[in-house]
C-alpha cells in the first residue's frame, strides 16, 4: 500500500506552548501489509539497507532486523519518486534502521510469528514490545490492554508462542513499573508487578530471547532507589535486565549515569538498554509539555550492540521515530507516522 503522497513543505511542526512527563507509547497496530510482507521477503530489509548505502552492522556487533513494510520506507519511496530526492534521502536514516514492533493487539502470536520467521530468515534479530498490560497508561492517551489479568497471561503465552526458538530482544510493558511508582489509581500494584513478573518468566523460558523490564527514564522517576523494590516484584532477576528512556529524549550519557546508579542499587548484577531513537539533541526544556512531540529534537544513535560500556547491552529504536507521541503540537493521535515530524528529527541527526 503506498503512503499518502504528502509533500515534505505541508503540515509544519507548530510549536506551540504546551512540564516535564513521561512520554505516550505507539498505539498504532502493526499494518496488516508487514505480515504478508514479512512472509514473502523476510531479507528485503537487509536488500534495501544495502542499496541505501545505510552501514550494515559491524564485527561483533548484533545485526538487528529492519522492517521491510515501514512507513518511513514508503515515505522515502513515494517522495523520491516524486522528485523530493534530498528529503527522501534523509527519510531514509529512518527506513534503513531497526526499529521495534509493538505488540498490543489481543492476538499478538501471528505478528511475534511473521516477524522472527522474517527476521531469522534475514539472519538477523527482532526488537519487540509487549504492550498489553492491564489500565496501560493509567487510562491516558495509549489506554487500553486486557481486560482482566487471566487475559493478560493467556496473551503473553500466545507473545512468547509466536517467538518460538528464534532470537529477539523483548522490551516487557512500558510505562507499566514506574508509572505503579509515579502513582496509578486505576491499577492494583501487586496484580501489576505480579503479572509483570510472570511476563519475563514467561518470555525468559524462550530458550534465545533476551528481556528487558522497562524502568521508565530518568526524568520521570529522578529517585533511581524508588524502582529498586518494584523492579524485583515484577521480576527483574529473571530479566537480562531494563530498558530505559522508551519514547523519551534523555542523552546517553545521562541514562547511562542514571542506568548505572540503578545497577547499583539492584545489587550490581543487571544490564540495561537505552531508547536512543529521538535523544539526539536531548530533552526539550522550553515550556510546555516537554514528552509530547516536542520541537527540535533529532534522531540519536542508530541501534547497536557496540555502546562502548559493559553494563549497557544495546542502544535500541523502542520508540519509532516519526511516530507521533499524541495530538498536541499539531500531531495525529499517538502512534500515527507523522512525515513532517519525521524529516524534522533525521534533517537534525548528527549523523
Amino acid at each position: 500500500m503506498s503512503q499518502p503522497a504528502v509533500r515534505p513543505d505541508e503540515a509544519r511542526l507548530r510549536p506551540r506552548a504546551v512540564a516535564l512527563r513521561r512520554t505516550v507509547r505507539p498505539v498504532r497496530a502493526l499494518r496488516s501489509g508487514l505480515l504478508a510482507a514479512a512472509l514473502l521477503f523476510g531479507a528485503a530489509a537487509s536488500a534495501c539497507a544495502e542499496a541505501s548505502g545505510a552501514p550494515g552492522a559491524a564485527p561483533g556487533d548484533t545485526a538487528f532486523w529492519v522492517e521491510p513494510d515501514s512507513s518511513a520506507l514508503r515515505q522515502s519511496t513515494v517522495w523520491r519518486r516524486q522528485g523530493y530526492t534530498a528529503q527522501a534521502a534523509l527519510i531514509d536514516r529512518i527506513a534503513t534502521r531497526s526499529q521495534a514492533v509493538w505488540l498490543h493487539d489481543p492476538h499478538p502470536g501471528p505478528k511475534t510469528r511473521a516477524v522472527t520467521e522474517a527476521a531469522a530468515r534475514a539472519r538477523r534479530t527482532p526488537v519487540l514490545v509487549a504492550y498489553y498490560i492491564p489500565h496501560r497508561d493509567c487510562g491516558e492517551y495509549s489506554q487500553g490492554g486486557a481486560a482482566s489479568a487471566a487475559e493478560y497471561r493467556r496473551w503473553i503465552e500466545e507473545f512468547a508462542a509466536g517467538i518460538g526458538n528464534r532470537p529477539a530482544y523483548v522490551v516487557v510493558e512500558p510505562d507499566a513499573v514506574a508509572q505503579e511508582v509515579a502513582g496509578c489509581a486505576r491499577a492494583d500494584a501487586s496484580e501489576r508487578y505480579a503479572l509483570l513478573a510472570h511476563a519475563v518468566g514467561r518470555l525468559k523460558a524462550r530458550p534465545q530471547v533476551k528481556v528487558y523490564l522497562d524502568a521508565g527514564n530518568s526524568g520521570w522517576i529522578p529517585g533511581e532507589h524508588r524502582l529498586v523494590a518494584p523492579l524485583r516484584k515484577s521480576g527483574i532477576a529473571k530479566a537480562d535486565g531494563f530498558a530505559l528512556n522508551v519514547s523519551n529524549y534523555q542523552t546517553n550519557a545521562v541514562s547511562s549515569a542514571y542506568g548505572h546508579r540503578l545497577v547499583r542499587a539492584l545489587g550490581g548484577a543487571k544490564h540495561f538498554v537505552v531508547d536512543s531513537s529521538r535523544n539526539g539533541n536531548g530533552p526539550y526544556t522550553g515550556s510546555g509539555l516537554s514528552w509530547c512531540n516536542p520541537p527540535g529534537r533529532a534522531l540519536g544513535t542508530p541501534p547497536t550492540t557496540r555502546t562502548g560500556d559493559p553494563a549497557i547491552d544495546a542502544y535500541l529504536w523502542v520508540k519509532r521515530p516519526g511516530e507521533s507521541d499524541g495530538t498536541c503540537r499539531g500531531g495525529p493521535r499517538a502512534g500515527q507516522w507523522w512525515p513532517q515530524y519525521a524529516l524534522g528529527l533525521a534533517s537534525r541527526a548528527k549523523g
